[in-house]
């Protein structure tokens, strides 16, 4: 709240440019720095990477025996917890979630290309971390449906595939995926993870000057 009413502030009492200009970097800010709701008031996107460590983390831990069924469903609940701790009680994430924090980071980053005056340069990078947010999303609501599958399983045989599946997200909601095979991990749709939306956010800001 104190976030949104300095911006309120400021917008009031600058002059037209500035506060156009002021109204991108709050937003800007949102996503890398700071935003109302989360642990620790982090900004958006260091809160997803955050909690996505934590669901990669538990994802091998249930690797590690894919023999153990009961291991293998405490531990994708953990991840479940990460991603999405809506969907269960209790868990070592931060309780917001890889997708309300990724969510949030690509809606913020597009108001702040979308504001009055915005640079080139900031509406260009903002889709790219858009994208690559989105992308982490995708991830993660995959990975809720995984766990809840892992949950029903009645035998480690069945399972064990899931929990492959799982960690593999798990990994690639920060690192993405070399989708299309050249080498390289980029910010398109189903490449980039949020690594790619952290390199990405840092040129945004200095399109900005920030």
């Amino acid at each position: 709240m104190k976030t949104l009413t300095k911006t309120l502030a400021l917008a009031v009492l600058l002059p037209v440019g500035a506060s156009a200009q002021a109204a991108v970097h709050a937003h800007i800010g949102h996503v890398g720095d700071g935003w109302n709701d989360t642990p620790d008031g982090m900004g958006l996107l260091p809160t997803a990477v955050a909690e996505a460590g934590v669901a990669a983390s538990h994802a091998g831990y249930a690797m590690r025996d894919l023999s153990n069924l009961d291991a293998m469903q405490g531990h994708a609940r953990h991840v479940l917890h990460a991603v999405d701790p809506s969907a269960v009680d209790g868990g070592p994430g931060a309780g917001y979630g890889v997708i309300k924090a990724a969510t949030g980071a690509a809606r913020h980053i597009e108001l702040a290309a979308r504001a009055d005056g915005a640079p080139d340069g900031v509406k260009t990078h903002a889709t790219h971390v858009a994208t690559s947010a989105r992308n982490a999303v995708t991830r993660a609501e995959r990975i809720a449906v995984l766990a809840g599958q892992i949950a029903a399983a009645r035998t480690a045989d069945a399972a064990a595939p899931l929990v492959r599946e799982m960690a593999a997200l798990a990994t690639a909601l920060v690192d993405g995926v070399d989708a299309n095979s050249d080498g390289r991990v980029g910010w398109q749709e189903g490449e980039g993870g949020l690594a790619v939306a952290e390199t990405h956010l840092g040129l945004l800001k200095r399109a900005a000057g920030m």
